[in-house]
């Protein structure tokens, strides 16, 4: 069984089309700007049956339309890749459309098996650099670029996801180590900016742990241009969620 920490309905955020969103509990990040601190200790999480998420599945497939379906996220999913390799199994045969949604921090035989049953990758890359990377997150990066690479080699559909934080995951020189790192992986369709935000910071005083990025400011519009700017250069589509 899936360990769930929740459901989102008709989701338009994660994956194209309408969606079922399906966040997991647990992540080995630590993200300073984590808008979900609740999903990160593997603690707790619904015991759910796939059986269970399938009926959902199944009544909300209409609304998926031609490129719609299921999108599972966390937390980090791939900590749950082998259990998940039965749920995709299951998706695939009644023929809906999958895609994780994951920082890529978990590379092994169960999650080489779950991409054979994925569509799409979500791909949460947190910054290029190792040492700026562990002060995002408290690890390196090493295990998230080899997992890049795994979905280079099999061509896996990929969407990159870059939360742009001031001060943190800006900086020019950076942006173009990220673009030359990956120009020449042909699988990877667009790459999306997330401006940073604070939306969360309530749920970090509900569960009395301290937020690190206290006083970090939103970004600009110019901000955000820049970046894009900057990666559009790499990129065959760049955009600002």
């Amino acid at each position: 069984m899936l360990k769930v920490h929740s459901f989102e309905s008709l989701g338009t955020y994660d994956g194209p089309g309408i969606r079922l969103v399906v966040f997991l509990q647990g992540c080995a990040f630590k993200c300073l700007y984590c808008a979900n601190p609740d999903t990160i200790t593997f603690k707790g999480g619904n015991a759910t049956p796939n059986e269970e998420i399938m009926r959902m599945a199944r009544n909300q497939k209409p609304f998926f339309g031609t490129i719609g379906g299921i999108t599972i996220s966390g937390g980090e999913p791939l900590w749950q890749a082998k259990d998940l390799v039965s749920l995709f199994k299951e998706l695939k045969a009644e023929g809906f459309r999958t895609c994780i949604d994951t920082n890529g921090n978990v590379f092994n035989d169960d999650v080489i098996e779950l991409m054979e049953y994925t569509d799409l990758v979500l791909l949460d890359i947190k910054h290029i650099n190792k040492d700026w990377h562990k002060t995002i997150t408290g690890s390196e990066n090493t295990t998230t670029l080899k997992f890049a690479n795994h979905l280079r080699e099999i061509n896996k559909r990929t969407w990159l996801r870059y939360v742009l934080v001031p001060g943190y995951s800006d900086q020019e020189e950076y942006l173009n180590e990220l673009g030359n790192y990956f120009k020449d992986y042909q699988n990877i369709e667009k790459l999306e900016i997330q401006p940073y935000h604070t939306l969360g910071v309530h749920k970090y005083q509900h569960l009395d742990m301290e937020y690190k990025l206290e006083g970090v400011p939103e970004n600009t519009l110019d901000q955000l241009a820049r970046a894009k700017g900057i990666l559009e250069k790499y990129f065959k589509q760049v955009i600002i969620n």
